[in-house]
């Protein structure tokens, strides 16, 4: 009852954002991501937490103006989602752009398959939806929303053009099949783990347990690994879809230190990326709840 009743209210807001202008869908979106700052004091509590661990240098008035930025970028990136069934190959350049695409087509010419490494970072909803608008279909890894109704709607947005589920409870199974075909598999690699599923490197300068499944499929596979963000640009007033060099892997020949090794330098990518533009992060996700054994709690 309680999921159909959420669906329920979800729905008109989510109809009323696809059919709004953009520009008015943008600061409607806005709104509600500030209605929800306001109102949520568990995550605010928690985003304060994280950026507190990820910059002690700064004053708390710098932390609190890049957590109302982080609620800003969540409620563009609704009112952008909301508008993916007006998107056509032929104006989505006026949401997203391609920056680095060359990068994504050496990628590819490998024959080995794609692995794009990314993260919730800015328009990460939109990265796969635009790449199919170019004729670009990808698998995505992600976990059901716990409101099937919901779940199914979303689902249903992000696979408009072609794109492919992989739930994370088939991960390996699916990544290995689709390196197999040569295909390209989307992978958000910054939510908190739990051992074995994740290894400890450091995040911000502190142990965060890490999915391994990218550096475990990518040394096994030798798939190419993308690091690719769709960033917000203020300036242009739209995405910036970004494509970097393949990572080049690194092989030891000890096949578990490698997998650490790479999942540190994935990670570093990550960080690289939320310190350029700390505001497009989620900060109001518990990235380092799980502890080393014996460590102490840190929220």
């Amino acid at each position: 009852m309680r999921q159909r009743l959420e669906y329920a209210l979800a729905w008109p807001f989510i109809k009323i954002l696809g059919v709004l202008p953009r520009s008015l869908a943008r600061a409607f979106g806005i709104g509600i991501g500030w209605v929800v700052y306001l109102l949520h004091v568990r995550l605010r509590q928690v985003g304060m937490r994280n950026l507190a661990l990820a910059f002690p240098e700064k004053s708390a008035a710098e932390r609190g103006r890049i957590l109302r930025g982080e609620f800003t970028s969540l409620g563009r990136q609704l009112a952008e989602v909301c508008q993916i069934p007006k998107y056509t190959p032929e104006n989505v350049d006026q949401v997203v752009v391609y920056e680095g695409f060359e990068n994504y087509e050496r990628a590819r010419a490998r024959g080995q398959g794609v692995l794009f490494l990314t993260a919730h970072f800015g328009g990460w909803e939109l990265s796969a939806f635009t790449h199919s608008m170019h004729g670009y279909w990808m698998h995505v890894v992600v976990r059901p929303l716990d409101n099937p109704y919901l779940d199914r709607l979303i689902r249903n947005y992000r696979t408009m053009h072609g794109n492919k589920i992989v739930d994370k409870a088939d991960f390996v199974r699916g990544l290995l099949a689709a390196m197999k075909a040569g295909e390209v598999v989307g992978i958000l690699m910054d939510t908190n783990m739990t051992p074995p599923q994740g290894v400890f490197v450091d995040f911000f300068g502190i142990p965060a347990c890490t999915a391994s499944g990218l550096a475990r499929i990518a040394l096994r596979t030798d798939a190419a690994v993308v690091p690719g963000f769709t960033i917000w640009d203020p300036a242009l007033r739209k995405y910036r879809l970004r494509f970097d060099p393949a990572v080049e892997l690194i092989r030891t020949g000890h096949l578990e230190a490698d997998i650490v090794a790479n999942t540190r330098q994935f990670t570093k990518i990550i960080e690289d990326y939320v310190r350029q533009y700390p505001e497009q992060w989620l900060w109001v996700h518990r990235r380092w709840k799980t502890r080393p054994e014996g460590e102490k709690g840190l929220y």
